[in-house]
């Protein structure tokens, strides 16, 4: 498994322009790192990440709407990228997650949290939008859920995020390194290029109606991968009870 530290404590991990560029960057290249099997996003301190640095915000104060606009779409790529990587995350969240923190939980695919973790989507009390993150939020905390959280910018806590489906395990933290690791070891276990096919699959499908075309593009996929290497020799395995 690969580690992604956020290492910003002294900010409590506060998004700024070298952060944004650099998960950027790091993703982009694990994504396409055939030895990287799964990537566990997570954060130094007590803090997962807090949103925009204010230093950060301060800087931007005074930007031209090109330079919001040009500061904005770098924001959104990096999300984009995490949530696209063809990888499995898992977001390990040992604290606080509040505003852009949210998000960057949201473009996971796993997020496993202590009990001490709280998650706050705050933009509506600074007069802004939660807008870039506003896809990944939405789909991974419900619809139901965004449209009360967004406008009312409350924090809530893991244990009610567990409860709406937000946060997939929840844990004391002295059991969260286990956890994480149980989970890296499930998704290992399996076949590399089937996982990154569920993984795609499930991104690929989930907003679409179910249409003789989309059962077509399913039967596709299906027999595809079935002739691959791999799953040709687990199949073998499995029936022949060897590893």
């Amino acid at each position: 498994m690969t580690h992604v530290t956020l290492n910003r404590p002294e900010v409590r991990n506060a998004f700024n322009e070298g952060l944004i560029s650099e998960l950027q960057e790091i993703f982009t290249k694990f994504g396409s790192d055939d030895r990287c099997r799964v990537i566990v996003l997570q954060a130094n301190g007590k803090t997962f990440c807090s949103g925009a640095d204010l230093n950060w915000m301060k800087s931007m104060a005074n930007f031209t709407k090109e330079e919001n606009l040009a500061d904005s779409r770098k924001m959104a790529l990096m999300l984009n990228t995490i949530y696209a990587c063809p990888k499995p995350v898992i977001a390990k969240v040992q604290g606080d997650a509040y505003a852009g923190g949210v998000g960057l939980a949201s473009v996971c695919d796993i997020l496993i949290a202590s009990t001490q973790a709280r998650f706050c989507i705050s933009e509506a009390k600074l007069g802004l939008l939660p807008a870039t993150i506003a896809p990944y939020v939405i789909r991974a905390l419900g619809e139901q859920a965004s449209r009360r959280y967004f406008v009312t910018a409350e924090v809530f806590t893991a244990a009610h995020a567990k409860e709406i489906g937000f946060v997939h395990e929840l844990v004391d933290p002295d059991a969260l390194d286990n956890k994480v690791n149980e989970v890296c070891q499930a998704i290992i276990s399996n076949g590399p290029l089937a996982v990154m096919a569920c993984k795609k699959m499930v991104r690929d499908i989930s907003q679409q109606a179910i249409t003789p075309v989309l059962l077509e593009e399913t039967v596709e996929r299906i027999a595809t991968i079935r002739t691959s290497d791999e799953a040709q020799l687990r199949m073998k395995a499995f029936l022949e009870k060897s590893k």
